[in-house]
């Protein structure tokens, strides 16, 4: 079901999406040839999306690379999205990137590890999608991507009312029988509220009037949203 929004206008692109995960992710699962690694502050990602890690020196990672034939070593990178708030299915999104990891000169806090991208893929409920290496150099993460967790917990904690308020809003379109809402995903298009059923849940997605910045504009969007006459709601229910 949908409302009168143009989804091509209130959604992330792909590239944008790999791009916020990226920002938002403290961890990595790491495959590399007979090797399983979960890495934790280990990774950083500069202005054009390249991911470089930093493995403590004398570690088993950095040895593996240190000696790989040809002097690099294949590799797969998977992030996970994961939603801020204690729902059903929290897992939002996965990227996976596959390439090369070849070492650098250390910096004085250890090894550093350039990642020389071959592909990258984005799965999400709409199912799996890759994205191309161009896509990502250029686009740049959400604005609201690092802030993103820190607002939905706010969110849910503190403004209950307002979450209710904004599914009362769409409550024709919805099936009934929720069992409980709660803050899915936030970024400068619009918010996502997860409503879930005895059997299954749908995502209820509201895009803002315009485009935000930062945590100050999404804030005054959502009050915007909740004051705006019911007929000016457009909106979009994804099962």
């Amino acid at each position: 079901m949908s409302g009168a929004a143009d989804a091509a206008t209130t959604e992330l692109t792909a590239a944008e999406r790999v791009r916020s995960v990226l920002a938002q992710a403290v961890s990595l699962s790491l495959t590399t040839e007979g090797r399983d690694y979960e890495l934790i502050g280990m990774h950083s990602v500069d202005a054009k999306g390249r991911i470089y890690l930093h493995p403590p020196t004398g570690s088993p990672l950095a040895a593996q690379i240190a000696t790989a034939p040809r002097g690099s070593l294949a590799a797969l990178l998977e992030f996970t999205d994961v939603a801020a708030t204690a729902i059903r299915d929290r897992v939002r999104a996965r990227v996976t990137i596959s390439g090369w990891l070849t070492p650098q000169n250390p910096d004085r806090d250890g090894e550093v590890v350039r990642l020389d991208t071959a592909r990258v893929t984005l799965r999400t409920a709409a199912g799996a999608r890759d994205v191309g290496l161009d896509e990502v150099a250029l686009a740049a993460p959400d604005p609201l991507a690092v802030e993103e967790a820190g607002m939905l917990a706010h969110l849910s904690d503190a403004h209950e009312d307002m979450v209710a308020e904004l599914v009362v809003l769409a409550a024709p379109q919805l099936p009934p029988g929720i069992l409980r809402t709660a803050p899915f995903a936030l970024d400068r298009h619009g918010i996502t509220l997860r409503c879930e059923y005895p059997q299954g849940h749908c995502d209820l997605r509201f895009p803002f009037p315009a485009a935000v910045k930062d945590a100050v504009g999404a804030g005054e969007q959502v009050r915007r949203l909740l004051v705006a006459p019911r007929c000016a709601h457009p909106f979009s229910v994804h099962d």
